[in-house]
């Protein structure tokens, strides 16, 4: 099977559990990649949804599995950064399992010099100081993207293209466009007190790969939407990978239907040395 092999992988935001999840695309994703490292920068899993009503399927497995096999198999090492949505996991930390290693943050070291690796929640104060609404603002954008999806479908049936609600509204209101600039700013000035020459970062779902002044600001967007990763090539070039993009070089196969007549969803075809 040809593989994408790079230095790093940096992914986040991925919310196992939720219906939102890409959880086909992600694990096509991990599973035609080869590297040396592999970054998870918080919200992997979603422990707030599935706390309510969340949903976690045998495709959710197989991510885990796919994770875990890399630091078996191929001596990837792994670092897992805690997010909010993964937040029970701080009163445990810092955790290592040999390859694997569980933080709070992270400094990754690159031929161009030291980046700063975080979440990115620290500087949301709802997040971090109104757990209640937190939860408010989490519920609210899960019914966004519930709505997100019945609109798809509607435009699916019209032969029309996806379009994302959510990411036009980021996109255009403008306290929320006005959010997204303070918290990059405010990264970027945390990695300079670092000492650090970037900042890579996810939580806010919106992926960026650009210059704060000196310091390199990435975001690796998320995997309910934006279905983007950063990847760090061999020679240390940083890139913000989009999934379109990705497929077109690495086709997915096709699904199978489950066959049994329960009413199961179906499933993607996968090699022997991957199931």
């Amino acid at each position: 099977m040809s593989k994408l092999t790079v230095r790093t992988v940096i992914i986040s935001d991925v919310h196992l559990g939720t219906p939102d999840c890409k959880i086909r695309e992600v694990n096509h994703f991990l599973r035609h990649t080869r590297c040396e490292k592999l970054i998870l920068i918080g919200d992997i899993i979603d422990g707030w949804q599935l706390a309510r009503d969340g949903r976690w399927t045998k495709e959710h497995t197989r991510f885990v599995r796919l994770v875990l096999k890399k630091v078996e198999k191929r001596d990837t090492e792994v670092i897992y950064l805690r997010g909010n949505h993964d937040d029970v996991l701080t009163k445990f930390l810092p955790l290592q399992f040999e390859h694997l290693h569980i933080v709070e943050d992270y400094v990754h070291e690159t031929p161009r010099g030291r980046y700063l690796v975080l979440h990115g929640d620290v500087f949301d104060t709802i997040t971090r100081n109104f757990v209640f609404l937190a939860h408010l603002g989490d519920w609210g954008y899960r019914t966004l993207l519930g709505l997100n999806r019945a609109y798809n479908a509607w435009r699916a049936w019209r032969g029309l293209e996806y379009w994302s609600l959510s990411r036009a509204i980021k996109a255009r209101v403008k306290s929320a466009v006005s959010h997204i600039s303070k918290f990059e700013d405010h990264l970027a000035q945390l990695a300079k007190e670092r000492g650090c020459v970037g900042i890579l970062c996810g939580h806010i779902h919106t992926p960026a790969d650009k210059m704060l002044g000196d310091v390199h600001y990435l975001n690796s967007g998320d995997w309910i939407e934006s279905l983007t990763a950063i990847i760090e090539h061999l020679d240390g070039r940083f890139e913000v990978l989009d999934f379109t993009r990705f497929v077109a070089q690495f086709p997915m196969p096709p699904v199978e239907p489950a066959g049994n007549g329960d009413g199961s969803e179906p499933v993607q075809a996968l090699p022997a040395d991957e199931i």
